[in-house]
């Protein structure tokens, strides 16, 4: 077991290096400003994020392509995550105070068992979480998940906007947000 492990983690880690998620399909991280582990892409070095999609960790289903038009925070974390603990306060007063702007926050639990996924979520956050398990829809975006917590932020029109590979706080995790959620959308689009 702990072979398969080691090669996943390799796996992911060749990936990540590989090809950065979503700020270019061309030169990926060089074309995009990379400030201490935040990656941001300008509106025209964006690509579109893959599907996300699962089940909730509370029942249904529950498909990222139903907020187009909204800015969503995706933070991908896990019960037994220290530092996901620790940024959960902050991700949820972000929530708070953008989500009359038009931003919309998901969780998704990796690597997780789903009774400790859901007591973890109790009284941490009001927003929901998809239940992901074996990791597909992280390292479909390119986070291996020995690397989280991180967050990924979608602009309106569902592009890859910012990426954090790190734990947030809401005085650096707000001002990102509340940017992208000012931006015009391109014209012809919602």
């Amino acid at each position: 077991m702990s072979i398969r492990r080691t090669l996943a983690a390799s796996l992911a880690a060749v990936t990540a290096t590989a090809a950065l998620v979503g700020c270019s399909s061309e030169d990926g991280e060089s074309r995009c400003a990379n400030d201490g582990g935040i990656i941001q892409c300008a509106p025209e070095q964006r690509s579109a994020a893959p599907t996300i999609a699962g089940d909730l960790l509370t029942g249904g289903r529950y498909d990222v392509s139903q907020a187009r038009g909204q800015v969503v925070v995706l933070n991908f974390w896990g019960s037994w995550c220290a530092p996901c603990r620790a940024e959960a306060d902050d991700l949820e007063a972000t929530y708070q105070a953008t989500k009359a702007s038009g931003v919309t926050f998901l969780g998704i639990n990796v690597q997780d068992s789903k009774d400790k996924a859901v007591a973890f979520e109790e009284g941490r956050v009001t927003y929901p979480s998809l239940f992901d398990p074996s990791s597909r829809l992280a390292l479909a975006l390119d986070i291996p998940p020995n690397t989280i917590p991180a967050t990924v932020v979608l602009d309106r029109e569902g592009r890859i906007a910012t990426v954090i590979r790190a734990a947030v706080k809401q005085d650096g995790l707000q001002p990102i947000v509340e940017r992208i959620a000012a931006e015009q959308p391109a014209s012809g689009s919602r």
